[in-house]
């Protein structure tokens, strides 16, 4: 059974490069644009997995990440920032949250993004 993932990211372009990524790997993805419609996504959907931007419109990626672990029905799925903001500071308050990984976007290609999801789902 495909393991589905759900990308919340408001970068249209990062956001099929990734899908398309993603779908060759015999993933089943769902995307989302913005955080409110990410959480909604996620209570509905339960992914296996998320792909999380932190600066997107409406909520941000913390706000999702704290409602994401503070929900008994899916605080157990994995969830993975993708994000351009780097600091120490960020890095340290997504992985309180509790993330499990943090990628920074300028850092990775869509591969290194696809072994970093494929060793959470083991």
């Amino acid at each position: 059974m495909a393991k589905k993932i759900l990308i919340i990211e408001d970068d249209r372009f990062l956001r099929e490069l990734i899908t398309r990524k993603l779908t060759q790997e015999d993933f089943n993805v769902s995307e989302a644009v913005d955080g409110e419609e990410g959480i909604k996504k996620l209570k509905k959907e339960k992914a296996d997995l998320v792909l999380l931007d932190l600066i997107l419109p409406g909520i941000d990626g913390f706000e999702v990440l704290s409602q994401a672990k503070k929900d008994p029905e899916i605080s157990s799925i994995p969830i993975i920032i993708l994000s351009n903001l780097g600091q120490k500071d960020d890095v340290e308050k997504g992985m309180k949250l509790g993330a499990n990984g943090y990628l920074i976007k300028a850092h990775f290609a869509p591969g290194e993004i696809i072994e970093k999801i494929k060793t959470i789902l083991k």
